[in-house]
Parts: C-alpha cells; structure tokens; sequence
C-alpha cells in the first residue's frame, strides 16, 4: 500500500461486470480532475491468442485444467511487481493486449490476441486503476492483494454471472452458446481455485442476486435487469474507510442491512451506491497522498 501512489483494483471473472464498475470510477475520477492509470488485467497473459488455444488444446488431450484464470497462464510476478513499483515510486511499465481490430489500429496495427510491447508508465499519474481477473490474488509465492490501497470484488451469484457471460460473448464475439458453456465448464476448477478466494481478500464485495427464475442459465432468453435484481454490499472491515451505515440506508431507498458488515439495496440503485461509497474513499486517498 503506498500514500503517495494509490493503487485501487477491481477484480472478478469475465462476464462478472467489472466493465460497469470500472465505467462508475471513470466517472468518479472525472468528476475529480484525477488522471488515473488505467491497467487491464488481460495484458498480464502469459500467452497470446493463438498460444494460449494451443496450450489449451495440449491441457484436454492430457486431462488436465489450463484457462485464463489459471495462475501459470499469467505473468502475475510481473502484476505484482508493477502494483509494487508503481506504489513506491508513481512509475513501472505496462503493455496492452489487443482485444479488437479497433484496439490494434488505435495502438499502432497490432493484431488482435496479440500484445504491444512493454513501455514505461507515463509519469504525473494520481493512482493506478486495475480491472482484471486476478488483483486479488495470494499465493505461496505472489501477493497482489498486498500492494493495493483499495481492492474490490464484483461476484453476481453463479447462474447470474454464466447468463452475463453466454450473452456478453455471443453478442461482442460471435460465440455459440453451446461454445461459451464448453468454457464455463473447462474453467470451473481454476475458478474456484484462483478466482474464488480473492473475494476474501477484497476491502468491498458487490454480489448481485436475481429476483427472477435464473436456474438454467443456458437457456436464459435475456439477463435480468437491474430493477430485477438485489445488490449486496460487503465491507470486510467498515472501520478501514468508516462505513457510516445510517447515512447510506437514508441516502439509499428500501435499503436495509442483512449484517453487522453488509448492505442490501436495489439493483437499480448501484451506480448511486458506488458514487456514495467510493468518492469519499478516493477523495481520502487523494488527501493522504498531498499530506504524504
């Protein structure tokens, strides 16, 4: 953790909606006048497209479980390095990977799958904003979740999540359903094993629950809306950034609490939750870093 560089990571699997979340701090760090360093999780890939489908392949003809959530498919030395050096000192380096044809053109005519090579982090930065799989990891050997200032979790309950991902990769990807599911299936013991346990190292977890019938998420016509949805807060330790409950369930209407540490509230009320909860934060982070 650093005063002088903050680090703030939002983590959870793909189709999870770190996307909206991240969308709700760019929103927070322009209403700020903060210039943030932007860090996509994926450019911490050990392999490119192409390698990572071979690496696949090679890991089902042998029985075993290889995907993206794996730990050995990721430079995450490297992550954790950059969330270390970019807290002491405001400087690292980082790269992008290539997610659209868009994306290569704008970087300079990249492919997609591929990555640009590493570059030095600009300098005159006011934090470091991560989204990705794995900003709260912990191994024997790798603690990212030790180097962030404010680390956050976005975890709708299972069939909610495969809904989000089966509809997010059909719609942006031209994936088959029946495809999308086949990886659900092929990575369901690496999620459990590296995906899960970040949530218990993560400062605020979101979890949306569905209020409608979701018990066959393959076959979910649509994702449930906001307005069809409960969003639970947690705060592992309300102390760390002084929770004032009260305030939130007056600010927040038909929230009420369901723990000492949690908060339930409508779906639709999110994006207020997040302004409410997380400027305040930011704006404390800012302080400690001028004080620094």
């Amino acid at each position: 953790m650093s005063q002088k560089h903050p680090v703030i990571a939002i983590t959870g699997s793909s189709g999870a909606g770190t996307t909206t979340v991240k969308r709700s701090f760019e929103h927070i760090f322009f209403r700020l006048g903060l210039k943030p360093l932007m860090i996509d999780g994926d450019s911490f890939h050990r392999y490119d497209r192409v390698e990572m489908n071979t690496r696949i392949a090679q890991a089902q003809q042998e029985g075993r479980t290889f995907s993206h959530f794996s730990i050995e498919a990721n430079i995450l030395d490297e992550l954790e390095r950059t969330f270390k050096e970019y807290g002491e000192t405001g400087s690292g380096k980082r790269r992008y990977y290539i997610h659209s044809e868009e994306d290569g053109k704008s970087l300079g005519g990249y492919q997609v799958g591929t990555f640009t090579p590493w570059e030095k982090i600009p300098e005159g930065t006011d934090l470091m904003f991560y989204e990705g799989l794995h900003g709260g990891v912990k191994t024997e050997t790798i603690n990212v979740a030790k180097y962030t200032d404010l680390l956050v979790g976005v975890v709708p309950i299972v069939n909610l999540e495969w809904i989000q991902k089966i509809h997010r990769d059909t719609a942006l990807h031209g994936y088959k359903p029946e495809d999308v599911t086949d990886t659900i299936l092929r990575r369901m013991a690496d999620y459990v094993k590296v995906i899960t346990p970040q949530f218990s190292q993560t400062d605020i977890n979101f979890q949306r629950v569905p209020l409608v019938d979701t018990s066959n998420p393959c076959i979910a016509r649509d994702i449930p809306t906001p307005d069809e949805s409960f969003v639970i807060i947690r705060f592992k330790d309300p102390s760390k950034f002084n929770v004032d409950f009260q305030y939130l369930l007056s600010m927040i209407h038909n929230s009420f609490m369901s723990r000492h540490n949690s908060i339930v509230i409508p779906g639709g009320k999110m994006g207020l939750a997040m302004e409410i909860i997380f400027r305040p934060i930011i704006e404390h982070l800012m302080d400690e870093r001028d004080n620094a």
